[in-house]
């Protein structure tokens, strides 16, 4: 039931997903449904924890900042896969074994390296701010990853280049529409500067 769930979400979104759309998706009746579940939201708390499942578990190898480095690729690529989940991830009341073991090993890795449980929290907060903020905002883009930048962005630019808008005509021609250019790369430029700022944190700290 489980697997059909998350193939509906992934193919129509999360707002596709019903009782009745899922008993369809399974060709079984919606009564047959609640013998395995009370309601839609105990199948999303069991969406969410699958998804959770899929992203690596943090760990101290390499050090905090690199845990926190292949943790930031994990997430972005498992919401790029099931982005219907991007908004969904922090809003269960009741989370699974693989959401709370995702959160204490995030917990755990940044703890050990020194940061203070205040800091651990703001540190958390931060990091997944910007995860989820740059996946939903790539989710969002105006591009399906078959056509070439250019092909999208050219019709756009023609409605800024009457020279009202120069900044967004520059911005436009001298980067997003050169050769190579890929928005995906911008995420590792901000992580850098998170983790950055979050190494000053404890390497300045007192004693």
């Amino acid at each position: 039931m489980l697997s059909s769930a998350l193939i509906l979400a992934d193919e129509s979104g999360i707002g596709s997903l019903t009782i009745r759309s899922l008993a369809d998706a399974m060709g079984t009746r919606p009564m047959s449904i609640y013998h395995y579940v009370a309601n839609k939201d105990e199948i999303l708390d069991s969406l969410v924890d699958l998804v959770f499942s899929e992203i690596d578990l943090p760990s101290d190898v390499g050090g905090w900042r690199s845990g926190m480095y292949r943790r930031a690729h994990s997430v972005r690529a498992v919401l790029r896969r099931h982005t219907w989940a991007i908004g969904l991830l922090e809003s269960r009341t009741s989370p699974g074994g693989a959401t709370l073991r995702h959160h204490e090993a995030t917990l755990g890795v940044l703890r050990r390296a020194g940061f203070s449980v205040k800091l651990t929290s703001h540190a958390y907060a931060l990091l997944d701010s910007y995860i989820y903020g740059f996946a939903l905002q790539e989710a969002a883009l105006p591009l399906n990853g078959s056509e070439p930048v250019a092909q999208v962005a050219e019709p756009m630019v023609q409605q800024f280049s009457d020279g009202r808008y120069p900044y967004l005509y520059e911005i436009a021609t001298e980067r997003v529409l050169q050769p190579g250019y890929n928005f995906g790369d911008e995420f590792d430029i901000g992580l850098k500067v998170i983790l950055d700022s979050l190494e000053g944190w404890i390497s300045h700290r007192p004693g």
